[in-house]
C-alpha cells in the first residue's frame, strides 16, 4: 500500500471534484464519474447522497479497485467501505469528514452541502487507498 504524497493530497484539496473510474472484472476502466472528493489528514474520502447499490457506487462496492484523476494527479486506488462505521473510527471520522465537505463545498450553499452531510451520505463514507505507483 502506498500513502498520498503532500504533493497529491495538495492537488486533492485544490480540486473541486474528483474523477472516479471504476474496473469491470476484467480490470478495465470504466467512463469516469465526477465527485466530491475531501482530504482528512492524510486521507482521502468521497461520499454520495445515499448508499445504493447501482451507478459508480453500487460497482466499487462489488469491486473495490478505481481509477481517480484531479488537475495534475492519476492514480490507482483501493477503495474502502467506512461508512458503517464512520461515526465510531478513531478520530470520529464521520465529524471530520463532514467537516471537510461544510469546508471545502460550503461555497455552494447549504442546499448542496447539507446533503452531503446527512446520516445516509455518512453511510456511503469511502476511502480511497492509493495504490503503489508514481
Amino acid at each position: 500500500m502506498a500513502v498520498w504524497s503532500p504533493e497529491q493530497l495538495a492537488r486533492v484539496d485544490e480540486a473541486s471534484e474528483l474523477e472516479i473510474a471504476t474496473r469491470r472484472a476484467d480490470g478495465t476502466l470504466r467512463s469516469p464519474r465526477p465527485i466530491w472528493v475531501v482530504r482528512v489528514g492524510d486521507q482521502v474520502y468521497v461520499r454520495t447522497w445515499y448508499r445504493r447499490t447501482t451507478g459508480w457506487f453500487g460497482r466499487v462496492l462489488e469491486s473495490p479497485r478505481a481509477q481517480v484523476q484531479v488537475p495534475g494527479l492519476t492514480a490507482d486506488v483501493t477503495v474502502e467501505d467506512v461508512g458503517d462505521g464512520a461515526s465510531t473510527d478513531s478520530g470520529d471520522l464521520r465529524d471530520n469528514v463532514d467537516a471537510a465537505y461544510r469546508a471545502k463545498y460550503g461555497r455552494y450553499g447549504g442546499g448542496s452541502v447539507d446533503q452531503m452531510v446527512t446520516d445516509s451520505a455518512a453511510a456511503t463514507t469511502l476511502r480511497l487507498i492509493r495504490e503503489q505507483g508514481p
